[in-house]
C-alpha cells in the first residue's frame, strides 16, 4: 500500500460545467450576513450564490464562511468586487470563490485590464501567491494551479452603463472572459428612465447584449424571475439571477402583515 498522501482534486465551477454543457445556470443574490442563507439555497438547488462588495459591508471572514457554506452544499459562490486594487478583484478567488462579477465595465480597455489582473499567464498576469484555498494551500503545483484556475474560474462582467454600449463588440471579444452580464436597472437609469426595466431602450439593450455575448462565444447573463427565464433563455441567456433573500423575506413579512390586518387582529 502507498504511504503517499492523496489530496482531493479541486472542484470545478458547477455553474461553468452546466453552461458548457449547453444547460442553464441559476443563482440568487444574497444581502444577509448570514452563510445559513446560502446553505438553503444549496439545500434547495440552486447553482449559484451571489454575494457582494459593492453594495455591501462584506468583509473577508464573511466571504470565505460564504464560500465554505457554497462549497458544503455543492453551489458556486460569485462575489461582486468593488472597483478598486487589483487586490480586490483576486481576494475572492484567492479564498476559492467559483467566480466574481465586475460591475460597471466601461470599455474594451477595462475589460482587458480586468483580464490581465484576474487570470494567470497565458491569459493574463494576475499575482501569484498559491498558499491560499483555491491553491489548496501549496499544495497545488503552479502549472496545474494555473491552468485548473484560468479553466475552472469564471469571470463576468456587467454591462450597465450606455458608455459600454459604445464598446459592447470589443468588450465582448476579448479573451478570458466567460460570462458578459446585462444589468437593467443601472442601465434604465443612465438612459434616464430609472427603474423602468421594460423601457423600449432597455429592452433593446437586454437583446443586444445576449446576441453580441454570443457572437463571441461568452455566455450571457442578467436578472430575471421564474416567469420570465423562458422569454430570457429564447433571448440567449443562460445564466439568470432569479430572486434575492432580502425580496423574499420582506414578501414573506409582509403577507404575514396584510394576514393579521385581513383577520382584524391589526
Amino acid at each position: 500500500m502507498s504511504s503517499d498522501f492523496e489530496k482531493p482534486a479541486p472542484v470545478p465551477s458547477r455553474v461553468l460545467s452546466k453552461l458548457r454543457a449547453g444547460k442553464h445556470a441559476y443563482a440568487m443574490k444574497f444581502n444577509f450576513d448570514s452563510a445559513r442563507a446560502i446553505e438553503i439555497a444549496g439545500l434547495t438547488g440552486f447553482d449559484c450564490a451571489w454575494c457582494c462588495q459593492e453594495h455591501i459591508a462584506t468583509d473577508l471572514s464573511l466571504m470565505e464562511r460564504y464560500v465554505l457554506a457554497a462549497k458544503a452544499y455543492g453551489l458556486d459562490l460569485m462575489m461582486r468586487v468593488p472597483r478598486g486594487s487589483y487586490s480586490d478583484l483576486v481576494r475572492p478567488l484567492e479564498v476559492d470563490a467559483s467566480g466574481i462579477m465586475v460591475p460597471h465595465v466601461m470599455s474594451a480597455a477595462d475589460a482587458r485590464n480586468i483580464v490581465r489582473q484576474t487570470r494567470f499567464h497565458p491569459v493574463g498576469l494576475r499575482a501569484l501567491d498559491g498558499g491560499n484555498a483555491d491553491g489548496q494551500y501549496c499544495m497545488l503545483p503552479i502549472k496545474e494551479y494555473f491552468e485548473f484556475v484560468n479553466n475552472n474560474r469564471f469571470l463576468l462582467v456587467q454591462i450597465e452603463d450606455v458608455e459600454a454600449m459604445e464598446e459592447l463588440e470589443e468588450i465582448c471579444a476579448v479573451p478570458g472572459i466567460d460570462i458578459i452580464f446585462f444589468g437593467p436597472g443601472d442601465y434604465s437609469q443612465s438612459v434616464g428612465c430609472p427603474g423602468e426595466l421594460n423601457h423600449p431602450e432597455v429592452v433593446a439593450a437586454r437583446k443586444r447584449v445576449a446576441e453580441c455575448a454570443l457572437r463571441h462565444g461568452k455566455f450571457a447573463g442578467t436578472v430575471g424571475s421564474a416567469e420570465t427565464a423562458p422569454e430570457l433563455h429564447k433571448m440567449g441567456y443562460s445564466f439568470i439571477n432569479l430572486g434575492a433573500d432580502v425580496v423574499a423575506f420582506s414578501n414573506y413579512c409582509r403577507d404575514i402583515q396584510n394576514k393579521l390586518r385581513a383577520a382584524g387582529l391589526k
